[in-house]
């Protein structure tokens, strides 16, 4: 299971980010799970990944990236 440390590490952000990155995190996380991928299968990597997509200051300018939305769809399926 991803964690918060591991997503901010993989994202190269730093400790003062934490909160925000928490929100996305929290967001990416529930989709990822009600997309049906196990929990052992939510990495750090699709996690920041999926972060990364999100994490964007313009208005509205924030969603899921296609490569996030088929790589959580293998995951899904990989069971």
């Amino acid at each position: 299971m991803a964690t918060l440390n591991g997503v901010i590490e993989a994202l190269g952000a730093g400790e003062y980010q934490a909160n925000t990155i928490q929100e996305y995190f929290d967001e990416v996380v529930a989709f990822l799970k009600d997309a049906g991928v196990p929990e052992a299968n939510i990495t750090d990597g699709v996690v920041a990944r999926g972060v990364s997509d999100l994490w964007n200051y313009e208005a509205g300018g924030g969603k899921l990236s296609e490569y996030f939305k088929l790589r959580a769809a293998q995951l899904a399926l990989k069971g």
